[in-house]
């Protein structure tokens, strides 16, 4: 056999391994790691996103609200970044519990049920429910408080809770008079228009937000005190303290009186 003719078929192959080589997928190469812009931690707040002025979803699909740029504003002041998930609000505590959210900050009542699952930050608002009826239903709030209405709540807020405390577990009002299967209150409030239900009971600043421009009037409020705060999940004290402090001076910051003056809560 000719030695240069065989050195030449050699040549020509070592030459196509090396081009096939390269065409090699790069599937198969190793992943580059993924390099961090910030070094801060992020912590995922969940939100009722149909919970305005506090929080809401606006129409490009953005989480806006008192609650949504309060938190914004303390991540900032506390070296922190956020994400915003809005929830069903029943299924939000077994969220945190269950480590799918870091915080609830959403206009929570701090009360002794929710206390025994999740810890709260200082309280940072205060509330009461309030009441409303169709406008030419002539209902009246000693109606709903004789436990006479078929009322709308939506499921596990307190609103629910005052009545099953105050009307059904004293008799005054059958349970099925209580109607709390709503995810949501717009949706309370969308029944009460076309009167499926006689009344709603809910905290009155969003209250106002979801029967605006509908024939729905307060007609008063109950003096429950309700105090909102952050609900941390238990343990997780590094993160409590941090919001006290971030709360904290957020109240005593002039951004705190210019956020109650925008979402018309001063």
């Amino acid at each position: 056999m000719n030695h240069k003719g065989l050195g030449l078929v050699l040549v020509l192959i070592m030459a196509v391994t090396v081009a096939f080589a390269g065409c090699t997928s790069s599937d198969d190469t190793p992943a580059k790691p993924q390099v961090n812009i910030s070094d801060k931690t992020v912590y995922i707040v969940g939100i009722d996103g149909d919970y305005a002025p506090y929080a809401f979803i606006d129409s490009d699909g953005n989480a806006q609200g008192f609650d949504v740029e309060s938190v914004k504003w303390i991540a900032e002041n506390q070296g922190f970044d956020v994400k915003i998930q809005p929830m069903a609000w029943d299924s939000i505590i077994p969220s945190l519990m269950n480590n799918k959210i870091d915080m609830v900050y959403a206009g929570m009542t701090i009360t002794p049920e929710r206390k025994e699952q999740v810890d709260f930050s200082i309280p940072y608002w205060i509330v009461n429910q309030s009441v409303a009826v169709h406008e030419d239903s002539g209902y009246t709030l000693d109606d709903f408080k004789n436990g006479t209405l078929v009322i709308g709540a939506q499921s596990g807020t307190t609103g629910q809770i005052w009545i099953e405390e105050n009307l059904i577990e004293t008799d005054l009002m059958p349970k099925e008079n209580l109607k709390a299967t709503y995810p949501n209150f717009p949706l309370v409030a969308e029944d009460l228009k076309i009167k499926r239900i006689d009344a709603a009971i809910y905290d009155k600043p969003p209250m106002l937000e979801a029967i605006a421009g509908k024939p729905i009037v307060i007609v008063g409020e109950i003096n429950t005190g309700e105090e909102y705060g952050v609900a941390i999940r238990k343990g997780d004290t590094e993160l409590l303290n941090t919001m006290n402090a971030g709360i904290t001076a957020l109240m005593a910051d002039p951004y705190w009186e210019e956020l109650k003056t925008k979402y018309e809560m001063a």
